[in-house]
C-alpha cells in the first residue's frame, strides 16, 4: 500500500470566532464529505477576542487530510488551522472518568491498578469507585482494558486536548 493510500491520524487545532453555529459549520464540513471525527473538543480560549479552539482528531489518507485543512481554512469564522501532527511538536492529553463496581479482591485490585496509572479516586461507595485518569489515549485505553474484568461499568472521556510545545502561540 502506497503512502497516499495509507490512513494516518492527525490532530488539527482550529481557532474560530466564538459565535453561534460555528461548530455546526465545522462538523457539517466533515459529515457532508463523509470524513470521520475520532475526537472533538471545543472551548472558548480568549474571552476578549471572542475566540474558541476546536481540536479535531481525524484519520484519513494524506490527500483527504490536506483537503480537510484547506476546506477548514475557507470557512468564514475560522481564523487559523494548525495540523499539530505535522506543523508542530505538540502535547496531547485526554481525561476519562471510569466507574468500576466490585467487592473483595476485585475492589483491592482496582485500587492497586489505579495507583499504577496515577488515577485518582474521585468518588467511592461501598460498591463502586469513580476514577479520574489523564494521559495519552493509549494510557487511557490500557487503564480501561485492565478495569474491564474488575467490574468496569461506565466510561466518560473528554476527547483529546492538544497544544504545540514552545513559546509560540497558535
Amino acid at each position: 500500500m502506497s503512502t497516499e493510500q495509507k490512513i494516518f491520524t492527525h490532530t488539527i487545532a482550529v481557532l474560530v470566532a466564538n459565535e453561534a453555529g460555528v461548530l455546526a459549520r465545522v462538523i457539517g464540513l466533515f459529515s457532508g464529505r463523509g470524513y470521520n471525527i475520532d475526537s472533538l473538543t471545543v472551548a472558548e480560549v480568549d474571552e476578549d477576542e471572542h475566540t474558541s479552539r476546536i481540536t479535531i482528531v481525524t484519520s484519513a489518507t494524506p490527500q483527504v487530510i490536506a483537503q480537510i485543512k484547506t476546506q477548514l481554512q475557507r470557512l468564514v469564522p475560522v481564523h487559523r488551522v494548525v495540523d499539530l501532527t505535522v506543523d508542530a511538536d505538540s502535547v496531547e492529553r485526554e481525561l476519562a472518568l471510569v466507574k468500576v463496581t466490585g467487592k473483595g479482591n476485585d475492589r483491592v485490585e482496582a485500587l492497586r491498578m489505579s495507583e499504577a496509572f496515577r488515577a485518582r479516586v474521585i468518588d467511592a461507595t461501598p460498591e463502586s469507585f469513580v476514577f479520574e485518569v489523564t494521559g495519552d489515549s493509549e494510557k487511557i485505553n490500557a487503564f480501561i482494558s485492565l478495569m474491564a474484568p474488575l467490574g468496569l461499568q461506565e466510561v466518560s472521556r473528554t476527547g483529546i486536548a492538544a497544544i504545540a510545545r514552545g513559546p509560540e502561540k497558535m
